[in-house]
């Protein structure tokens, strides 16, 4: 699956998007590997909407079949 990360999200991990396998795991889960020895990303995973091929997900939503996980950390403005 592909993640897309944007503004905020970006800058903790280092990178717009990179590729990952999913199989068999959930939002959760994903959540705590993306953020695994990075503390920073962590912190914005814990508090980002996350938008599966346009949908969004939380907790323990199976990523299977997953082609685009979206990571949108909270934003101000108008």
């Amino acid at each position: 699956m592909q993640i897309r990360y944007f503004a905020g999200a970006a800058e903790a991990a280092g990178c717009e998007s990179h590729t990952v396998e999913v199989s068999g795991l959930d939002v959760a889960a994903l959540v705590a590997q993306l953020g695994e020895g990075n503390e920073r990303l962590a912190k914005v995973l814990s508090v980002s909407t996350l938008l599966a091929d346009g949908a969004r997900v939380e907790g323990s939503h199976d990523l299977s079949g997953v082609q685009q996980l979206d990571v949108l950390p909270p934003f101000a403005g108008g």
